[in-house]
């Protein structure tokens, strides 16, 4: 089992496709809480040239709080992991952290459960796209 859900993406530009999938993750009940530019971070901190790669922190609170209440571990898991890259073609790429994945590990049939229902919310992101 893939540790992402992702699908390839043409035509739009890289910032028409970022304010997409964070309304998207709006329409499922997410909200985008940090922002990660690795191509500024790393142009900033060791000058180093890299394609646009935008990393959103998505978290649904509802989610968020069951998943903490079962596990109170689970906060190294969040905020769920949305990445959005430009490929080498020019296109885009847009993937997601797939909770179910690791929940798989877990003897803990409640978060196994919510991760597969995150799961889906993140792929109907995706589809939409």
């Amino acid at each position: 089992m893939d540790f992402f859900i992702a699908r390839k993406l043409t035509g739009d530009s890289f910032e028409s496709l970022t304010e997409k999938v964070k309304a998207e993750l709006k329409n499922e009940g997410f909200g985008v809480i940090t922002e990660i530019d690795i191509q500024k971070t790393l142009k900033e901190k060791i000058n180093a040239d890299f394609r646009k790669y935008l990393i959103l922190g998505a978290c649904n609170p509802h989610f968020a709080h069951r998943a903490l209440m079962a596990e109170d571990k689970i906060g190294v898991l969040l905020p769920c992991n949305v990445v959005l890259q430009e490929t080498k073609d020019g296109n885009f790429e847009v993937m997601a952290f797939d909770p179910a994945s690791t929940m798989m590990e877990m003897d803990n049939q409640e978060l196994k459960e919510l991760a597969a229902d995150v799961r889906k919310k993140l792929e109907s992101v995706i589809e939409k796209l």
